[in-house]
């Protein structure tokens, strides 16, 4: 049995937008973080803290935005899982018609789908987001 966790954090801020809760609670990890970051500066959320000192009860505060009541992030799906991963090249086909974007690990970092594209570099596709 394995545990998604990066699926468990982008389903904490989807049920979030869906209670249209003005901010999350999401468990620390690296990964979780730089992704959080890649969100907000997309523009997705509005602000990522993370809280706690000791390693084991550190945490972030996921601050989701909203624009006259209405989120911002309207979909936000896992792509590849534990189970069935899946990569994309330079040529990754824009979310949404370009509305929105994918979100890579490679072996450059974590970027968006234009970042990678602009480096001519692929990677793991982790989510979509729009």
């Amino acid at each position: 049995m394995s545990i998604d966790t990066v699926g468990d954090f982008l389903t904490i801020i989807r049920n979030g937008v869906l209670a249209s809760k003005p901010f999350v609670y999401v468990p620390f990890s690296n990964f979780k973080h730089k992704i959080a970051l890649l969100l907000k500066d997309e523009g997705f959320v509005r602000d990522v803290v993370t809280e706690g000192e000791e390693i084991s009860s550190r945490c972030m505060k996921i601050v989701l935005k909203y624009v006259d009541g209405e989120s911002v992030i309207h979909e936000i799906d896992r792509v590849s899982t534990p189970s069935r991963r899946v990569y994309g090249g330079s040529s990754i086909k824009p979310v949404i018609g370009g509305l929105g974007l994918s979100v890579l690990t490679t072996n450059k970092g974590i970027m968006t789908d234009k970042k990678a594209k602009s480096l001519k570099v692929g990677g793991e596709v982790i989510c979509t987001i729009w």
